[in-house]
């Protein structure tokens, strides 16, 4: 039998396969519908593959499917030469063949000891502490699945799998000591590996080449039922139907997930997932009270405050007359028209919005800190402690380039390595060059929208006049040049994120290959960064531009900023930014095609009528939490009900996603993950930064620090004229004056408002010096002051911050105390158990040579009369 503990030295020849071309066997299907198994019923489907049957096609297109058909036979003779065993079953509208394959004890124990999988030895004796909700388990019981239905599954301690050493693990019964995840598993590591054509030193191998060349049209585990009704067979748990009841079904939505099962079934890559998901959720819930009571304090003050009756005040905000924003096409208006405005501004844009951007820099510091401990505790209950040190095999797209000789550095032997130290510096660089090409790509694009808004919009403002939308009267207030400029540029903004999203994953994908990551882990890892660094620029580049420079650099109304000496740039007043939280998508439920007979079909050709899951895994749901993530974080400042909606959207999504994967796709194959891999180092890296643009948001894009600096300096003495510091008189002190003589000729506006008499001067949204001062429309002594301010805000904010996260991550400890002592536990019962059987294989070797010894001995002593008696 094959042994991969041998791979580099396997190779088939002509002679190893069988005489016969139709060496797998075929059954006819036994109306069994529910049976995971052949059909003699004993050995268990462990993996199917499903192929096209060539003999039905036409005549032009033969000599393509009898390549195929030679590869497949000379790949199941592979799986069949390395010990697994297959049959094979026609489709009910026989169109379609399965190969249904088994793996025997024998090869599941070899497998099982190169994979290093953890197995159970010994029942876990260290009792576990008390629950803290345990005096309220009358009630916090009905938050949990159901007892009857999933039951608590006993723990034990574990040790990687040996072969020689069966006798020390705990096998009550060899057909369950595998679970289904972990024999599907093992199959796919063969299918993997089982070469399909040789051709000179060439060897051409894997199931996953075999799919992309159409050889095969799918390989995938079998679900153990069906979703919504319980199997006929015999002795069958039906797991896959109460994760339906218990988790994804709707009206089990107040329910804590049921995680070990989830593992159980489908992996700990995909129960790593869901555990994250559930655990940041829970925590969402602490930011949405708190961003919660911040709006909700914002919303009880927006009519006491006092720059917004100032602003509202009709001898004050009626009064001042605002200058035009834009050249020739606006007017001047009176700053009373954005009385509404200036009081939904309050709402988001005062104290509490402080208070709470700094606790979200405190929460997402704890939650980052606790999901360390709580993934400790799912590493060592899920036997992913030493995972990548021990289990992680090579990718067989590395094993297959392997054609360099190194000596390794830490055992000091040859070993083989696809590429030189100059060539895989070499490929990084490429890597490195060609994503940040795209990402300057991308920022093009958005400075492209940015110079097309601000081009488009001048147009707009002289072809949407109010006289020329008379026959859209209902609609007139609507159809203005903001909406039309906005809503365009989203459109063209749209298709061109859509169009550069779908090249880049295939050039991210084709770098990552091209770099040729080792294991499975670095390529997700490489190709995760990759992914989230366009994902970054593509969601993000908007807001940063909205919220640090739109409107920032605008000049004054003499002497406006133009953008290519041509466009003149966007002003913002008193308006403030706001982020949409859209439910997913995937609430469109997709539902797959149905054989339109009455016939019964079996469980693998029900599987196969289920949706594939994607190539790229759990990449999109996990980076669509990590970009809500961000928004959360990152400009958290600008909208504290954004925890709120990332929180009602998050109840939605695990069950969608749960449903998604329960009922509409085909079972995915097991995989191990130890974390949730590249994402903890992003999570990491965006809370970090979400420091510094919380408190850039607050410094430079609210009016927080203007009116601070006002009410403590500018109120009084020696710069205002009242006695004690006040808000009074805040709207006057921000608005400078400009005198309408000084408009040049390109920015003048062409038309008054019928109010517009005797009016010399107009305000404007800055801190300079009048007209006729000796410093005429220069910045004033108020703008030093509030620059001062704000860099001095963020520096302390930022260090404050800093200091408490490192203090933070200091005293919480990553792994719990009491799974350090389990750990240890178990290290010592697995060193007891290697010594123990050691000891027994020397006591083994050496009795024969010691009984040999006391044989001649006795003889010996009895040749001189004497006798030993032991």
């Amino acid at each position: 039998m094959y042994n991969i503990m041998e791979e580099e030295e396997y190779e088939f020849e002509a002679a190893d396969l069988p005489d016969d071309p139709c060496f797998c066997p075929q059954a006819e299907f036994n109306n069994k519908p529910d049976s995971l198994f052949f059909n003699d019923g004993v050995r268990r489907i462990d993996f199917v593959l499903v192929y096209e049957d060539e003999d039905k096609k036409e005549f032009e297109k033969r000599h393509t499917f009898l390549r195929r058909k030679r590869r497949r036979e000379y790949f199941e003779a592979s799986l069949m030469k390395m010990g697994m065993e297959l049959e094979a079953t026609r489709s009910v509208n026989e169109k379609l063949m399965f190969v249904k394959i088994h793996m025997p004890w024998d090869v599941l124990c070899t497998y099982a000891e190169v994979l290093h999988i953890k197995l159970p030895i010994e029942p876990n004796d260290l009792s576990s502490r008390p629950s803290p909700w345990r005096f309220f388990s009358c009630i916090t019981k009905h938050f949990y699945p159901s007892e009857d239905l999933i039951t608590k599954e006993t723990e034990f301690f574990t040790a990687p799998f040996e072969k020689n050493r069966l006798e020390y693990f705990y096998v009550k019964d060899r057909d369950q000591f595998f679970t289904q995840s972990m024999r599907s598993r093992m199959a796919y590591y063969i299918l993997s590996r089982a070469p399909y054509e040789i051709r000179g030193k060439i060897k051409k191998f894997g199931i996953t080449k075999l799919l992309d060349g159409g050889v095969y049209k799918a390989a995938y585990p079998l679900h153990d039922s069906r979703f919504n009704v319980r199997s006929k067979e015999e002795g069958c748990p039906s797991e896959r139907l109460l994760l339906y009841e218990e988790w994804a079904h709707p009206k089990s939505f107040y329910k804590m997930q049921p995680l070990d099962l989830i593992r159980k079934y489908y992996g700990e890559k995909i129960g790593i997932y869901f555990a994250w998901l559930g655990f940041y959720t829970a925590m969402l819930a602490f930011a949405a009270i708190v961003g919660l009571g911040c709006f909700i304090y914002g919303f009880k003050t927006q009519d006491t405050s006092t720059w917004s009756k100032e602003v509202c005040h009709p001898e004050i905000g009626g009064a001042i007359v605002m200058c035009p924003q834009c050249d020739k096409d606006c007017t001047y208006w009176r700053l009373n028209s954005t009385c509404e405005t200036s009081k939904k501004l309050c709402i988001f844009d005062n104290f509490g919005t402080l208070v709470f951007a700094v606790f979200m820099s405190i929460w997402v510091t704890l939650f980052l800190e606790f999901w360390k401990r709580y993934q400790a505790e799912l590493e060592y209950e899920w036997d992913t402690v030493e995972f990548l040190e021990q289990e992680e095999q090579p990718r067989p797209e590395y094993e297959a380039k392997c054609i360099h000789e190194r000596i390794n550095p830490i055992t000091r032997v040859k070993e083989k390595v696809p590429f030189t130290a100059c060539g895989r510096c070499i490929r990084v660089s490429l890597g490195m060059g060609t994503v940040l090409f795209w990402l300057l790509l991308i920022l093009a694009s958005v400075v492209a929208i940015i110079v097309y808004r601000l081009a488009v919009f001048f147009s707009f403002s002289k072809k949407l006049r109010a006289q020329d939308l008379k026959e859209l009267e209902p609609f007139k207030e609507y159809v203005t040049p903001q909406m039309a400029t906005s809503v365009t540029a989203s459109i063209i903004s749209f298709v061109v994120i859509m169009i550069l999203n779908i090249l880049y994953e295939r050039v991210a994908i084709w770098i990552t290959d091209f770099e040729l990551p080792r294991t499975k882990t670095e390529y997700e890892n490489s190709l995760t960064l990759k992914m989230f660094l366009f994902q970054f620029v593509n969601y993000y580049s908007s807001c940063f531009y909205i919220a640090f420079a739109k409107g920032k650099v605008v000049g004054y109304p003499g002497q406006p900023v133009y953008l290519l000496g041509k466009y003149r740039n966007e002003e913002v007043l008193m308006s403030n930014e706001s982020f949409e939280a859209l439910l997913p998508l995937n609430l469109i439920f997709r539902y797959c095609t149905r054989v339109g007979s009455e016939k019964v079909i079996p469980r693998w050709e029900q599987d196969y009528q289920l949706q594939p899951i994607g190539k790229l895994g759990l990449f999109y749901e996990y980076l669509e939490m990590v970009i809500q993530f961000g928004f959360v974080t990152l400009f958290v400042a600008s909208f504290p009900l954004a925890p709120v909606l990332a929180l009602v959207n998050n109840l939605f999504e695990i069950r969608v996603d749960a449903w998604k994967i329960t009922t509409q796709f085909r079972r995915i194959v097991p995989e191990k993950a130890q974390d949730i891999g590249a994402w903890q180092p992003i999570l990491q890296g965006v809370a970090i930064l979400a420091v510094a643009t919380n408190a850039m948001i607050i410094a430079f894009t609210s009016d927080m620090i203007p009116r601070l600096v006002y009410y403590w300096s500018f109120s009084v003495y020696p710069y205002g004229d009242y006695s004690e510091n006040t808000m009074e008189g805040y709207i006057n002190s921000t608005l400078s004056i400009f005198n309408i003589e000084d408009f040049s000729n390109t920015s003048k506006p062409e038309k008054t408002p019928y109010w517009f008499n005797n009016i010399t001067t107009c305000r404007y949204r800055d801190f300079r010096y009048p007209p006729g001062h000796p410093k005429e429309y220069e910045y004033s002594i108020y703008y030093w002051h509030v620059i001062a301010a704000k860099l001095a805000f963020i520096i302390v904010v930022e260090h404050i911050v800093y200091l408490t996260k490192f203090i933070l991550s200091y005293i919480i400890p990553d792994v719990p105390d009491a799974v350090k002592e389990q750990i240890k536990r178990e290290k010592y019962l697995t060193q007891v158990i290697l010594h123990e059987t050691n000891l027994k294989l020397v006591t083994k070797h050496l009795k024969p040579v010691t009984d040999k010894f006391l044989d001649s001995t006795n003889m010996n002593l009895s040749k001189e009369g004497l006798d030993l008696d032991f």
